[in-house]
């Protein structure tokens, strides 16, 4: 419990960028959090405490001296694992320590290229240390404990030891209590600790070693079932939600066979926008392209990770909490995709990534929902390979998706996806225009999106050509998190000489809508993508969006904001005239999603 204690004072000091707190703060902090250290301390005490039974009736200290101390060697080394990962890890995801974090362990480079040498370095050394501390401290009550002198009884030895282990044999129903956390029917939980509106001092509160294992099996092959409620209040509510076919769609299109790119900005956030943000200096070809193309105003990203956003974008879908479709090739491949669609029409479809494609099984994902051709890392020269942390830095990459353009055949139509790399951690950007490293390096994608827009305007293809630029997900930045409606409210625009003219729709929609969106101004059908709509449809009535992070459900509509945390099982902001219908929605949304996905794969 003391080494607990100390941990989260250590959380609060190393992750504190950001956040004010008091005094007061971490006292609350401490005494909120108790019930999970407890929980998590009974359940390291279990073998000790088996040990103890046993030593009764085998007395041989030295053997259980071994065994015990080698217990507890694995313990720190343990919990200085859990202490040092959940501390350098918050300040990149914002949320504590899980299980997702195992599914980077199989591409360990890519999993570290967001920080520096130095900065692992010094995360060795803080585990080292820690775990040397927490052994000493268990070495040191070990040895107390074993060289006790033995109680003197006048009991005969058989009857004390069967006394003893009476004793001890009531005291588990005391220790499985103080696991599931009481009586109650509900058990022990991350919820539970949760007290403040400020989500940094509940997840302060939050055990690192308790949230990773009672994680485990929500981040496994499968999704959870999000049962919320019954299955009549789910059909009422997601009723008229997801419109699967257009109706006299808004036209955008000169026609209606244009060249497609889809272009996904890395991380890049409506606050790094001037229409949203009210940021003029960073990105400032976006901000002008705003006014020539076919702008959508109100539009959010469904989710916070790369290969969730990017699955969102392509394939129409709903994002989870805690797990990732893309990584699970057994229900991607039931997944429709932009590509698969457009392949039916006759076009080439082609991907562009500067990193590496196998990441989060992204290639895998890809070929499934239909592109056939990949210009990823390993396609550059080791000199390129080198210019950025995550492989080929962006002015490259677009210079290849230039090259792509040009070469066009006229008697083809093609479609080319393009993921963008540079704006993410280490932001190690060639340019150095603004003093913040982090506003720098979209200043930077801004500057390479500005020259090939610049540059592909004069070539003859751009007559036939549509470009569709959004972000993959949103960042948390200028005290901007999860919690705040502006952290998921992205830019998505529209150029290219294929469309008609300049517009601003104003459309409340989502990230999950292009491929309905972008089908229907094709005249081609969007049925088998039942949670995307087109938002430019007539039958596209009731605005809404939808996101879900680790582990939480937003939603706004025309009443207002609302999120609602999935630890706590309560809305933790609400800023709707009507939030509990507003987030029963959200629920039903997630529960007929994971419903839906949970079907793929076990059909015979």
């Amino acid at each position: 419990m003391l080494v607990f204690i100390i941990a989260k004072m250590a959380f609060l000091f190393f992750c504190r960028e950001g956040h004010d707190f008091s005094i007061t703060d971490t006292w609350q902090v401490i005494t909120h959090g108790l019930t999970l250290d407890l929980s998590t301390a009974l359940y390291i005490l279990i073998i000790p405490f088996l040990l103890t039974i046993v030593s009764i009736w085998w007395d041989n200290r030295k053997a259980i001296k071994r065994i015990l101390f080698t217990y507890f060697v694995i313990i720190a080394i343990a919990l200085a694992l859990a202490f040092v990962a959940d501390t350098s890890l918050y300040p990149f995801w914002g949320f504590k320590l899980d299980a997702s974090c195992l599914q980077y362990l199989s591409t360990p480079k890519e999993a570290t290229a967001s920080v520096s040498v130095f900065y692992l370095i010094l995360r060795l050394l803080a585990f080292f240390l820690t775990a040397v501390l927490i052994g000493f401290g268990y070495k040191r009550a070990l040895w107390l404990y074993i060289e006790a002198p033995r109680q003197q009884t006048k009991l005969p030895s058989v009857i004390h030891k069967i006394s003893e282990t009476v004793f001890y044999l009531i005291c588990i129903p005391l220790i499985i209590i103080g696991i599931r956390g009481g009586l109650d029917e509900s058990t022990t939980n991350i919820g539970q600790v949760y007290y403040s509106q400020v989500p940094f001092l509940n997840h302060a509160a939050v055990n690192p070693v308790f949230s990773f294992f009672s994680s485990l099996e929500k981040t496994s092959s499968y999704i959870p079932d999000y049962h919320f409620m019954e299955e009549e209040e789910r059909a009422h509510l997601m009723e008229g939600l997801y419109p699967t076919q257009s109706i006299n769609p808004d036209t955008l299109l000169r026609n209606q066979r244009p060249n497609i790119i889809v272009i996904l900005l890395e991380s890049c956030g409506g606050i790094f926008t001037e229409d949203i943000g009210g940021r003029k200096d960073i990105m400032p070809n976006l901000n002008r392209l705003v006014e020539e193309g076919v702008y959508f105003s109100n539009f959010y990203a469904n989710s916070y990770r790369t290969d969730r956003g990017t699955l969102c974008t392509w394939s129409g879908y709903p994002s989870f909490p805690r797990s990732s479709v893309m990584k699970m090739p057994a229900k991607t491949r039931f997944l429709p995709g932009i590509a698969r669609s457009l392949q039916q029409e006759g076009y080439k479809a082609s991907y562009i990534y500067g990193g590496d494609i196998n990441f989060t099984n992204m290639r895998g994902y890809l070929v499934t929902i239909g592109f056939e051709r990949f210009l990823w890392m390993k396609d550059y020269s080791s000199k390129d390979q080198e210019t950025a942390t995550w492989g080929v830095r962006d002015d490259i990459t677009f210079g290849t998706l230039y090259d792509e353009v040009t070469h066009f055949d006229t008697d083809s139509h093609y479609l080319i996806g393009y993921s963008t790399l540079s704006s993410h951690e280490p932001w190690d950007v060639p340019t150095h225009r603004l003093k913040d490293e982090i506003p720098n390096a979209f200043n930077y994608l801004d500057e390479c999106l500005g020259n090939f827009i610049n540059k592909v305007r004069q070539t003859p293809q751009w007559d036939n050509l549509l470009i569709v630029l959004l972000p993959d997900h949103g960042f948390s930045y200028f005290g901007v998190g999860e919690e705040h409606e502006l952290h998921d409210h992205v830019p998505m625009l529209w150029l290219g000489g294929a469309l008609k003219e300049p517009r601003r729709i104003e459309q409340l929609c989502n990230q999950t809508d292009l491929p309905a969106t972008l089908l229907g101004q094709l005249g081609l059908t969007h049925d088998d993508y039942p949670f995307s709509r087109d938002v430019l449809s007539s039958n596209y009535t009731y605005p809404f969006a939808t996101h879900t992070y680790n582990n939480g459900i937003t939603m706004k509509d025309s009443t207002g904001f609302v999120v609602y945390d999935l630890n706590a099982n309560r809305l933790i902001v609400n800023k709707s005239t009507d939030g509990e219908r507003l987030i029963r929605k959200g629920m039903a949304i997630l529960q007929t999603a994971s419903e839906h996905i949970n079907q793929f794969g076990t059909q015979k």
